[in-house]
Formats: structure tokens, C-alpha cells, sequence
């Protein structure tokens, strides 16, 4: 892993850790089949998820909480066209993603920028941690944050999806509608970018 990855990678626990897909799957079926008591499972397991993407696009833990309410709503509504036998993560998150969408061109503002919470990057800790070190860490982690911000938002949203949500290319792929192939090169603009304002060869 290069020293750009590392970085990145420091400045947020991927949400999937640790999320069986497959339960959220069956408890989604359950849901759309009309058992209303799978909804707490479904809830419980993709909201913190959901609200860390959209806190990412948005910048905006308040506007983020308030789209994951909106996301679960349409996911509700729509329950009955879930396929059974579907992944239900590409599906939340495409929906999450048109909420954030519909969300900036209602209020015709710009788009959103990606904020990535300092206190969340990765400051060195133990007794060999030294001030400067930690200063350091801070400088890294704001230059990451400035730069998404004034990334394009196709390029921000595959970078997103990939290095902080853990989703495959093939998934972002589905969320985003496009190929993967775009994706990958969407993230790997990304990437570039970043390695640019760090200053790594």
C-alpha cells in the first residue's frame, strides 16, 4: 500500500466491517414481502452506513440525517420492486445517492462538498507519538479534505464509494449507473488528484 493509500485509508473505519450481507439481504426480503418487523434489521444495519455516504457528499451531519430519513422513506415505498434475490446495498445506496440528487437541484445550490471529519484521520498515539507528528497528520488530513471538495462531483462520488464505503467497482458501477470502466477511471482521476496535493511521487 502506497503512502497516499495509507492516508486515505486512515481517514475513515470502512463501514463495512464486520456487515454480513447476506443477513441484510433476507432480513430486506422479509421487509418487502411485508413483514414489518425486519425493518428495525434493515434499519439498524444500513442507516449508520447510509449516513456516513451522504455526510461525505453532503458535508453536513444535520442535512445527511435528514436525507437518510428521506432514503429509508423512498426505500419503504419502493420495497415491493426490491428483487428478492437482489444485493440490498448497491440498491440503498443508489437510492441514497438520488436523494442527495434531488436534494441539490430542488435548492438549485452547487453541489455539496465532501467533508471528511479531522478528528476522524488517523493521528499517530503511544509514547513515540511527538507534536509535530500529530501536526502532521492534521496537515494531511485537511489537504485530503480540500481536495475533495474541489473534485468534480462524478469523481468524488466514485472515489467515495470505493476507498471510504468499501463497495466493489461493480457496485459503485450500480449505484452510479454507469460502466465500470468509468468508475474506475472516475476513482483513479481521484486518486491522482490526491496524490498530486500531497506531494507523493
Amino acid at each position: 500500500m502506497s503512502a497516499l493509500e495509507r492516508s486515505v485509508a486512515a481517514s475513515s473505519a470502512a463501514p463495512a466491517t464486520g456487515v454480513d450481507a447476506s443477513a441484510i439481504d433476507r432480513a430486506m426480503s422479509r421487509y418487502a414481502d411485508g413483514d414489518d418487523r425486519a425493518f428495525g434489521e434493515v434499519f439498524d444495519a444500513l442507516a449508520p452506513r447510509l449516513h456516513s455516504f451522504l455526510r461525505r457528499l453532503a458535508g453536513s451531519d444535520e442535512l445527511a440525517g435528514d436525507l437518510v430519513q428521506e432514503t429509508f422513506l423512498r426505500m419503504h415505498r419502493a420495497r415491493g420492486s426490491f428483487a428478492r434475490s437482489g444485493a440490498v446495498l448497491p440498491w440503498a445506496y443508489a437510492i441514497a445517492r438520488n436523494c442527495y440528487v434531488t436534494h441539490t437541484r430542488s435548492f438549485k445550490t452547487k453541489v455539496s462538498r465532501a467533508s471528511i471529519d479531522i478528528q476522524e484521520h488517523e493521528v499517530p498515539t503511544g509514547l513515540e507519538t511527538n507534536a509535530e507528528e500529530a501536526a502532521s497528520a492534521l496537515e494531511r488530513a485537511a489537504i485530503v479534505e480540500r481536495t475533495l471538495a474541489r473534485m468534480s462531483e462524478v469523481n468524488r462520488e466514485a472515489f467515495i464509494l470505493i476507498r471510504f464505503e468499501g463497495q466493489s467497482v461493480a457496485d459503485a458501477s450500480q449505484i452510479l449507473g454507469v460502466s465500470e470502466s468509468a468508475v474506475k477511471l472516475r476513482a483513479f482521476r481521484a486518486y491522482e488528484q490526491l496524490r498530486e496535493a500531497l506531494g507523493r511521487p
